[in-house]
This record gives C-alpha cells, structure tokens and sequence, in this order.
C-alpha cells in the first residue's frame, strides 16, 4: 500500500483525477433530495454527492451513454470484472458506481490502497474509495477551519462534475457532455447544513475582515 493517512480503513495520498458525471441532462431542481438523519458529515456529504452524481441508481450506476453496459450489477462487480468491461468497450464513458468513478481514477485509487483485483466493488468499497476523494479536496483542513467553504466547495466540484464550482458551471461545463447536476445555491445550503459549525466561524471570520 502506498503511504499516507488512514481514513476509513483506507491508506491515501492525496492527487486530483478528472471526474465524469452520469446525469448529463438531470435537471437541476432538488426538490426530492433529503439529508440523511443523524450527527454523521461524511455520510451526509456522501449522500449529496450521489445526488450530484448517480441519483437513479446509487451504487450500482453507471454512465447511461454507455452503448453497452456492465455485465452485471456494478456493487457485484470485482475490479478485475470492471477493468475487463472497461478494456472490451473502447470509445465509451465507463463511469461507475454511486460516485461515478472514472477509469483513470480508479487506477489511481487502486494503486493507492493496494487493492486486489478480485475486491467486490461494494457499498463499503465504493464508499472507503470516495472517502479519499473527499480527503483530496481538503476535507481535514475545511474541518479544522483552515480553508473556506467556498474553496471546499470548488475543490469538491473538480472532483465531481455534478457540482458547480462558484460561477455555477461544472468545472467540466461541456467535456463528455458533463454540466451542473445542481445550482450552486442548493450546493451551498446543503453543505451549510452539513457543516454547520464551519458556515457559522466562516461568517464570522468574513465579518470580522469586513470590519462589520
């Protein structure tokens, strides 16, 4: 495996890999998305990415361009089984699974955690993968009240295409025919919700500056 920190029983460095997105033409109204109950932030930021990503089908999408689909469910896929599907259907978008994983990003997570071919790409795979994602986009440090929302926010969108970065476009506005899955206004008020204790010393951190 190679080094680096632990988080949720995975070993990860840190690099950013181009995303796709599934729901190309999903518009962006949210009314029907809900956060899940409870105290847990990962699981519900988890939940909002698979809003942005793979609403219809969770951890068994795939990318409905695709002219020919996995063989089977993708959460009853083993990497080998993917990586085969992947190499038998050049010229097609093969993002997968409830975060819409793409090929050159799952080589690269793979290579991270050491992996084996044969590991089912399950929930709990599925969700330790997206888990170092999310800690590529800072999450420790947006925590700890080291980086703003809105870089937060924009360095999660560069990940998924489904989020908008702050000019409300997907940081992939037009490439594989990615755009916005939700407005940046949804974006921001789930993550308040999320999060509130980093929206609240935020505000306050930018009243302070504004001498207000």
């Amino acid at each position: 495996m190679a080094p680096g920190s632990s988080f949720s029983g995975v070993l990860v460095a840190s690099s950013f890999d181009q995303p796709d997105a599934r729901f190309a033409l999903v518009p962006k109204g949210s009314n029907a998305f809900r956060l899940p109950a409870g105290n847990d932030a990962l699981m519900k930021l988890q939940a909002l990415i698979e809003h942005a990503e793979s609403r219809r089908a969770g951890y068994d999408a795939w990318h409905e361009s695709a002219a020919v689909p996995p063989p089977k469910a993708p959460s009853r896929m083993t990497l080998a089984e993917i990586r085969s599907w992947i190499a038998a259907t050049p010229g097609q978008h093969h993002a997968i699974g409830r975060y819409q994983i793409v090929p050159d990003t799952l080589e690269s997570l793979i290579r991270r955690t050491g992996l084996r071919a044969e590991t089912l790409f399950d929930a709990r795979v599925q969700d330790a993968l997206a888990n170092i994602l999310i800690l590529d986009a800072g999450y420790a440090e947006f925590a700890a009240g080291r980086i703003t929302p809105g870089r937060f926010m924009d360095n999660l969108a560069r990940i998924w295409a489904g989020f908008p970065l702050e000019s409300g476009l997907s940081a992939y506005d037009g490439v594989a025919g990615n755009k916005a899955t939700v407005t940046r206004a949804f974006f921001a008020g789930q993550m308040a919700e999320i999060f509130p204790q980093q929206w609240v010393q935020a505000e306050l951190s930018r009243r302070q500056a504004g001498g207000s």
